[in-house]
């Protein structure tokens, strides 16, 4: 399976092909996976409706395509390799042969067990390597995997079973990360008091950190003593094209969490491209991407992606700064590895404690490197390119989304010139469109507007779960005949494209659009400023203003004060008066999801002075620092030291 794109004049020539006859162009990168019945048509599709379907009555099943078609050439090579928590415990290696094994065994647990094709499972697991099985032996026998985040609330993870209405949950004993300890086999005992989850039958428990728990009888039982006297001899169940392969859930602003339905050959096919050729993956590459399974992140390009590639892929079960913040880079060095994803939020965190992390750290495997989740403001890309990248290392900063499945634009590494916070130019069959609020579509360069694409690809979602209208409204509502993915973005004279945030992150100041990336951007070019989070807010004479939530470890000798005079300073300096906040509120932390990313709506709810009701908070990291902002603690917290001094 070649299907690799060597050269920027390659990337021309192949995206011209995708856009032409993009049908003929996914027909000729699919042919090249193993299909027990090959499609009769690519492509079916109504953006209207929405219905969307690829590879119409191709029969497979992807965890062929990543053991039976890799296991010639790839019986002894490594496919996964876990790292621990605890730098002093052991890691664990899986070669393809051995991953194969272990899903087959697992997949005839779960068919002794009742689950069937179409039945939903639940995983709850942290990032260990029971995760990855577990998720790849319902695949095996057509049973839909729902992963839920090892870190969700009680209440998020009743809300997820039910909604999925969910025959059988895998979790674990409780998991440490860092230092922290979660109890996830309490959590689910408690979701499943609170909800009406009658459908569950049976919890499945990973015997993790040893930790005793309680067991329901008739429901609970030990994963080792459900594996016993299973034989590990198994044929995958035979899936169409258009099966659901797994169900992921995103928050919505308002109401229940949406559960984003992506389908097996579409999923398949453009994960393993779009990771070969983004990542420049070669044979006999390590690459390391550490998000977690629970994300789309993870499923994309920490399991699928890397496996059908045949690929060797880390999963890694820790924190970034534990035991210090050098332990991403001695992971790096003890794997040598090769390409390394990660988000903004951990490069900037990581920032912050300097260079001594990277003393006797010598990250010369590193190729290439990539950023995930939000836009990377410049400074955070010229440190990552300079310490981790040592000013040799392609990044590839990529934008997508749970919906889209895969990545949708970003430069192929080492191939397409980069441009500091640009995600550049789009993977070749995506067809992005730039609208103005009219809904026209501006074909020219140096605009700015709403990112739609216009042409449906193989990876995107096909609905929500159990709610098509839910879907349609969501992505198919604000642009007739046009999936809305709800950024803002500006494609500048080169044809780059550079990623705006959310639409409703787009302020309009005295008739000026303004990026809240970019004001983002230069306030956190101030020495002092760890992270910041800008939002608009009712202004009088302005119609919209610029509030700002800035993040400082200390305060310079002007105190309150004099941070927010110098940080204003910095603005006008960087963007002009037009940008410069009008409101500055210091915070120590800001609301962002388990996944990094800031939830925006909370803090415009704030500066707009509502703060009765805040929508779906249960994916928040740290549910109290919403109470701490609004009551201001961290300014009165400094006033205090202030007043000492």
């Amino acid at each position: 399976m070649n299907n690799k794109i060597t050269t920027l004049g390659g990337y021309i020539h192949e995206y011209q092909k995708s856009v032409s006859d993009p049908p003929a162009f996914w027909s000729t990168i699919a042919e090249s996976f193993y299909w027990r019945k090959r499609f009769d048509k690519v492509l079916e599709w109504d953006f209207h409706k929405p219905e969307i379907k690829w590879f119409l009555n191709g029969k497979l099943n992807i965890t062929e395509n990543i053991f039976e078609r890799n296991l010639f050439e790839r019986q002894n090579q490594p496919a996964i390799i876990w790292e621990p928590n605890n730098p002093k415990d052991k890691e664990k290696v899986y070669t393809y042969g051995e991953l194969y094994e272990e899903v087959k065994l697992f997949a005839n647990m779960l068919l002794s067990k009742g689950i069937r094709k179409g039945d939903r499972v639940v995983i709850y697991l942290p990032m260990i390597p029971d995760l990855t099985i577990a998720m790849l032996a319902c695949a095996r026998i057509g049973a839909i995997h729902s992963v839920i985040f090892a870190g969700f609330s009680v209440q998020a993870v009743a809300d997820r079973v039910k909604d999925a209405g969910a025959k059988m949950i895998i979790t674990a004993d409780s998991v440490y990360r860092g230092k922290k300890k979660t109890e996830l086999k309490n959590i689910i005992d408690e979701a499943l008091d609170n909800c009406d989850c009658e459908s569950v039958k049976e919890v499945l428990v990973v015997k993790n950190t040893g930790e005793k728990v309680n067991f329901v009888e008739d429901r609970d039982i030990w994963l080792e003593d459900a594996k016993k006297g299973i034989s590990a001899d198994n044929r995958a169940e035979e899936m169409d094209s258009e099966d659901p392969l797994f169900i992921l859930y995103t928050s919505g602003s308002t109401g229940k969490p949406k559960g984003l339905v992506h389908t097996t050959a579409g999923y398949m096919v453009f994960t393993s491209f779009s990771f070969k050729n983004i990542f420049q993956y070669s044979d006999g590459d390590v690459f390391f991407c550490t998000a977690d399974i629970g994300w789309i992140t993870g499923h994309s390009y920490i399991v699928y992606g890397p496996l059908l590639a045949g690929a060797t892929t880390i999963m890694f079960e820790g924190s970034p700064t534990y035991p210090d913040a050098g332990r991403l880079w001695d992971i790096v060095d003890k794997y040598k590895v090769n390409q390394f994803y990660t988000a903004p939020t951990a490069i900037r965190a990581l920032m912050g404690y300097g260079q001594k992390p990277f003393e006797g750290k010598a990250l010369g495997s590193l190729k290439v490197l990539g950023t995930v989740g939000e836009p990377i403001n410049e400074e955070a890309w010229h440190w990552y390119h300079d310490h981790v990248g040592k000013n040799r290392c392609p990044i590839v900063d990529t934008w997508w989304q749970t919906e889209t499945g895969g990545i949708m634009i970003s430069p192929l590494a080492g191939i397409t010139p980069t441009k500091p916070s640009y995600a550049t130019l789009p993977f070749p069959g995506i067809q992005p469109a730039i609208l103005d609020k009219k809904g026209k579509e501006m074909n020219d360069n140096s605009v700015e507007g709403n990112l739609c694409i216009k042409y449906p690809w193989p990876g995107m979602a096909r609905t929500v779960w159990g709610d098509h209208k839910r879907f349609k409204d969501t992505y198919f509502s604000t642009h007739k005949g046009y999936y809305f993915t709800g950024d803002g973005v500006k494609r500048d004279e080169d044809g780059y494209y550079r990623i705006l945030g959310r639409v409703d992150d787009v302020i309009n100041v005295s008739g000026h659009r303004l990026g809240t990336a970019e004001i983002e951007n230069a306030i956190n070019e101030h020495p002092l400023v760890v992270e910041s989070a800008v939002v608009g807010y009712p202004h009088k004479v302005k119609g919209q203003g610029i509030y700002a939530f800035v993040f400082c470890q200390e305060l310079s000798t002007g105190g309150i004060e004099g941070i927010k005079t110098s940080v204003r300073k910095g603005v006008d300096k960087i963007i002009g008066p037009i940008a410069r906040p009008d409101e500055i509120r210091l915070v120590d932390g800001l609301p962002k999801t388990r996944s990094g990313k800031i939830m925006r709506r909370i803090l415009r709810k704030i500066a707009s002075g509502e703060t009765d009701d805040f929508g779906d908070t249960t994916t928040l990291l740290d549910p109290d620092v919403v109470q701490r902002i609004i009551d201001n603690s961290c300014e009165k917290k400094y006033e205090v030291k202030e007043d000492k001094k």
